[in-house]
């Protein structure tokens, strides 16, 4: 993040303040370094079973957003930071997010830097890695990308995918939108009744991963497994092209959905 331009101003850990990395002074508590530095936003690795507490002491201090990479936050904690962030009006990021990148001028999270660019597609996406590749495939085509986050992999997140769709229908830089989906809950379904009911104004082109994934098989994230009928590949397909959306079959087929448009 630091060579990317961010500007870490503070690390908090417990136990290790007076300590400094890659230049960064380190604190014991949120609180001691918000008292000497001004800082806005906060990104959380902090380990699954203290990651709650880690993110109500960003919340606290009145950071936002708060940016949680963690993954395997147990679900009662996460939906207890959920209630008391909304409580607060605090914008969370995941959990389990590879984190949000404007191109070329900030980055909070672990996304590799190179392979985004600036330009005019807004990206959101359930997945880490696929982030990298459609975003690297958005650069290719000479799109760019005007920001793109991680709403998270977990079952229970902070924005959700029609959060970001309203952000970006404001942005006059943003002119279509890539989603990224994956089997598992119904996030994308309610993106795509949220895009039919509101006459959405921009371009979508979605790619939804785990077609081939067996019912009850969890696929890498907690929150991508097919219960029943529901949360399946098909049914999301489905509402998002009902709602005009573009589906990509494979990945790289996105910027060529947007290109045209």
């Amino acid at each position: 993040m630091l060579q990317y331009g961010t500007k870490i101003v503070a690390g908090v850990t417990p136990g290790k303040g007076g300590m400094s990395v890659q230049g960064v002074p380190v604190f014991d508590t949120v609180e001691e370094a918000k008292r000497r530095f001004k800082a806005d936003a906060s990104i959380i690795f902090v380990p699954a079973p203290f990651a709650k507490d880690a993110a109500l002491e960003a919340i606290a201090s009145n950071l936002n957003p708060v940016v949680m990479i963690t993954e395997g936050i147990p679900v009662k904690d996460e939906v207890q930071l959920m209630e008391i962030a909304k409580r607060k009006n605090t914008t969370v990021i995941g959990p389990n997010t590879p984190g949000i990148i404007t191109p070329a001028e900030c980055k909070l999270g672990i996304m590799p830097g190179h392979v985004f660019k600036p330009g005019r597609i807004g990206l959101i996406s359930r997945s880490g890695t696929l982030t990298y590749e459609i975003a690297a495939s958005l650069t290719n085509a000479n799109l760019g990308q005007t920001t793109c986050l991680g709403i998270g992999g977990d079952p229970v997140v902070g924005l959700t995918f029609v959060d970001v769709l309203e952000m970006f229908r404001s942005d006059p830089q943003t002119s279509a939108i890539a989603m990224i989906g994956e089997i598992g809950g119904n996030a994308e379904e309610k993106a795509a009744e949220y895009i039919m009911d509101t006459k959405y104004p921009k371009p979508v082109a979605a790619y939804i991963a785990g077609r081939a994934a067996p019912p009850g098989k969890r696929m890498g994230h907690a929150g991508a497994i097919i219960m029943g009928k529901t949360g399946t590949a098909e049914t999301k397909i489905n509402a998002l092209r009902n709602a005009g959306v573009k589906i990509a079959l494979r990945p790289s087929d996105i910027a060529a959905h947007l290109k045209s448009q």
